[in-house]
């Protein structure tokens, strides 16, 4: 989907709206252009050291790519309910995350569930919950594991999706500023 040069410029926009919003001055003006104008839906993801400190992501595609990332990195310095906003002091101790997403699609079963490739997107009524690709291969678990964590994250009970809750799979382009360092 994007580029070396394009996950750069994203990285980059990600880092001037994160510290613009701990500094409470304007949020960049990003130039927008070529892939970065398309529209995507897309995670930020803040840590600090192995920590999660932060997570917030838009599933639809109605804001430009670069325009969403600069909202989300913004957003999540204070707005995760998860967390205690980003203090001046923790800027430079962060790393910054970006999941770009392919559009969502309903899966009939779990075999076309893929862990490491698949982010999940569990649903039922007004519940709603996602997790992204990344989260199953960090914690090691299996696909049964992946969509009951998606169950409960949506609010439902874990089995939820044997009792007519819908399975949506999506992928994931992710890169950060830690991956970026290694290549």
């Amino acid at each position: 989907m994007l580029s070396a040069a394009d996950q750069q410029r994203l990285l980059a926009l990600a880092r001037l709206a994160l510290e613009a919003r701990v500094r409470r001055d304007g949020e960049p003006i990003p130039d927008v252009e070529g892939t970065l104008a398309n529209r995507y839906g897309a995670f930020v993801t803040i840590h600090r050291g192995e920590i999660l400190r932060g997570c917030l992501g838009r599933v639809g595609c109605d804001m430009r790519l670069a325009d969403a990332i600069v909202h989300l990195a913004g957003a999540v310095a204070d707005s995760d309910p998860r967390f205690p906003p980003v203090d001046l002091l923790e800027l430079d101790a962060l790393e910054i995350e970006i999941s770009v997403l392919t559009p969502a699609r309903e899966i009939a079963s779990l075999a076309d569930i893929e862990i490491g490739r698949h982010g999940l997107i569990v649903e039922r009524g007004s519940r709603r919950g996602l997790l992204l690709p990344q989260v199953a291969t960090e914690q090691g678990w299996t696909v049964e594991q992946f969509v009951e964590h998606t169950c409960v994250k949506a609010g439902l009970a874990g089995d939820a999706w044997r009792n007519g809750a819908r399975i949506f799979a999506f992928e994931a382009q992710v890169f950060g500023e830690a991956t970026a360092i290694l290549s």
